[in-house]
């Protein structure tokens, strides 16, 4: 049987249309891949792509993709809202089917060797393959970004999982990381005020006391003069969507402003979406067996 993997690459470029094409096309029209989407988006300067498929050719497209990205991203030209530290910023791999988390753990670390053979970037492992504790948390990598890894590389505690300790001149470093499935939900706002949606970010973050399992930043989105509450929802049983965007909701009429859309980047687990689809129902009897497309499902 083949064991499936979901990987959801980060690349930092998200205006260059060009360049994402070439970044995106080796997981296009692949035997053994379900390229489910890409999405890029300019304020971010950032573009994620999800796919799904058997490991080994999963890992293969992976690889060409990371050459293809250091070819045309140059990070010592890059800025947009999100934090990043590399061309090929974080590469998550998420078991799905046949595979256990040891084994992603393994593919991930085989990932990163071949990466840094063919690219020379040097490579850190973080969540469930991180190599410690201070690891685990990829914003505890990333903090200072692209601009401070030439030192922060250089310090012992900071020096890479694998390659040599000194930064890629113009693709910086890569996190790769086993993890479980993560959602990435962002929730606008009708202020082009970014103060507004900091405040909002940091009352429901739980690094600052707001709710657990939930990473969140307030950013610009200056193409539409508007704001986003953008999030990692960590884990999505405990916290799911409709309880994050109710209190986004709650919190944004302190500030006289509302929620005008919210976006979900990359694939996500069926029961997510169920689960607040049954609260804003109201209903307590909403399973997946219900759902006519699950019952074609193998």
């Amino acid at each position: 049987m083949d064991q499936i993997i979901q990987c959801v690459p980060n690349f930092s470029e998200g205006r260059d249309r060009e360049i994402i094409k070439s970044i995106v096309r080796p997981f296009e029209n692949k035997e053994k891949i379900y390229f489910v989407d890409y999405q890029a988006d300019p304020d971010y300067n950032r573009v994620v792509v999800s796919v799904l498929g058997e490991k080994n050719a999963v890992l293969d497209a992976m690889v060409e993709a990371a050459r293809t990205a250091v070819r045309g991203i140059d990070m010592r030209h890059h800025y947009g809202q999100h934090h990043r530290m590399g061309a090929i910023d974080v590469i998550p791999i998420v078991p799905i089917k046949n595979i256990t988390m040891e084994e992603a753990i393994e593919a991930s670390k085989e990932l990163g060797q071949r990466i840094n053979e063919e690219t020379n970037i040097p490579v850190y492992f973080y969540e469930e393959s991180a190599t410690s504790f201070k690891r685990k948390d990829l914003s505890k990598i990333r903090h200072g970004e692209f601009e401070s890894f030439g030192e922060k590389i250089k310090e012992e505690e900071w020096k890479p999982d694998i390659g040599e300790a000194v930064l890629h001149p113009t693709a910086g470093v890569v996190a790769i990381g086993a993890r479980p499935p993560l959602i990435a939900f962002n929730v606008e706002l009708n202020t082009s005020n970014v103060d507004i949606a900091k405040k909002i970010a940091k009352n429901v973050r739980h690094s600052s006391g707001g709710l657990r399992y939930i990473k969140a930043l307030g950013v610009a989105m200056e193409e539409r003069n508007t704001t986003q509450v953008s999030m990692n929802i960590i884990d999505y049983k405990k916290n799911p969507f409709y309880r994050v965007l109710e209190m986004i909701k709650m919190e944004a009429e302190r500030y006289g402003v509302q929620v005008v859309r919210t976006e979900i980047i990359g694939s996500i687990p069926m029961d997510a979406v169920l689960d607040s689809l049954a609260y804003y129902l109201q209903t307590d009897h909403l399973y997946p067996d219900m759902i006519i497309e699950s019952q074609l499902m193998d």
